[in-house]
């Protein structure tokens, strides 16, 4: 298992993608007001799990951010889909 499964703010970032409706994304400003974190926390965290190459080790592309109208939005990618499939059901999370 990915060590950014094993962070609960991966997973629950995860799991708000995955209920944008049409691949519409999340943009920033509400991803970190529903789960408390402000954009810099987010930024750092979705790049780790977006495609890029950090330490000469590429991520797994689950995410993508892009600016839409002046507005930092997330994606879910197909392998983040699929590691939301993966994930036990929120109510068997521990805290």
């Amino acid at each position: 298992m990915s060590a950014l499964l094993q962070d609960d703010l991966s997973v629950a970032i995860l799991r708000m993608l995955a209920q944008a409706p049409d691949d519409a994304g999340v943009s920033l400003p509400r991803l970190g007001k529903r789960l408390g974190q402000g954009a810099s926390v987010l930024m750092r965290r979705l790049t780790l799990m977006g495609d890029a190459a950090i330490g000469g080790v590429r991520g797994p592309g689950w995410v993508r951010v892009e600016q839409q109208d002046g507005r930092w939005v997330a994606h879910l990618q197909e392998p983040g889909r699929a590691q939301v499939q993966t994930l036990p059901p929120e109510d068997e999370m521990g805290d």
